[in-house]
């Protein structure tokens, strides 16, 4: 054991020594000063700026991926890089958001429903880390972190938006932090935008469709940007039931392909 380890920690060296590519550990870099801003931000008590700057990190994030991919400068440094950074801007940064901004007032019960989140993205991305060979692309097992940050960041930008009082605000929150921290460490499989045939040749109305929709988000993108959120969380446990069916007649079937393997095994 020691030996593979010895092995995998001079790889690692002799990479390092030939150096790192800095176009997209530069862009991580940028996702964690986003992070960072927003902490800046919430501790100064302007939580509408600390929410956007989460977007930015966000966005930030989804970009260092592909340009990797892209340029063909994925590395095992970019990985580590990026999962801390997002630890930073999508577990410390929208839970100290969501303590200073809603959980203060519960004491106690607040400041461990923000660690849980804190803790549940770690896990998440632990799980991610260690499954990323074996796990379909095309789907998260468990809600992405970035996408919980941006549910907290957009139902922060929603409650300001309609001044909605701090007596509706403090309760929803608790119980969204639970919610996406049980989310994220869950099964749930929820669709990665990472399939190829997005950017393939696709029928007209998915043209309009799309047009459509950016047109909507524009006319109001703090409540679009709410529902488009609040639909993918959802996501995952929809599709949870509607495929359960299936799933159970699939599970059916192996059960009576394994007994069948045991009778003439027997035999």
């Amino acid at each position: 054991m020691r030996d593979g380890t010895a092995t995998a920690s001079g790889d690692m060296k002799d990479n390092m020594k030939r150096g790192i590519y800095i176009l997209p550990n530069l862009v991580t870099a940028g996702s964690l000063f986003a992070g960072f801003y927003s902490m800046v931000s919430t501790l100064n008590g302007n939580y509408s700026s600390a929410a956007i700057w989460i977007f930015i990190s966000a966005i930030c994030d989804g970009l260092d991926g592909k340009v990797a991919r892209m340029t063909g400068t994925t590395s095992k440094f970019g990985v580590e890089f990026d999962s801390l950074a997002d630890l930073v801007a999508f577990g410390v940064t929208p839970g100290l958001l969501m303590y200073a901004w809603a959980l203060r007032p519960f004491g106690r019960l607040g400041w461990v429903a923000a660690f849980l989140f804190l803790v549940c993205g770690a896990l998440r991305l632990a799980r991610f880390n260690v499954q990323v060979d074996t796990v379909e692309s095309k789907r998260f097992v468990g809600l992405p972190i970035p996408a919980a940050a941006s549910m907290v960041a957009s139902t922060v930008l929603l409650f300001t938006h309609f001044g909605w009082p701090s007596s509706y605000k403090k309760f929803a929150i608790l119980a969204l932090i639970y919610l996406l921290a049980f989310l994220m460490v869950s099964s749930f499989r929820y669709y990665s935008f990472k399939d190829p045939a997005l950017i393939k040749r696709q029928p007209f109305g998915f043209l309009l469709l799309a047009v459509v929709l950016l047109i909507v988000i524009a006319a109001e993108p703090v409540v679009m940007t709410f529902v488009v959120m609040l639909i993918y969380i959802l996501s995952g446990p929809i599709d949870y039931i509607v495929t359960w069916p299936r799933r159970r007649r699939l599970e059916r079937a192996v059960h009576k392909g394994r007994e069948a393997q045991n009778r003439e095994g027997d035999v």
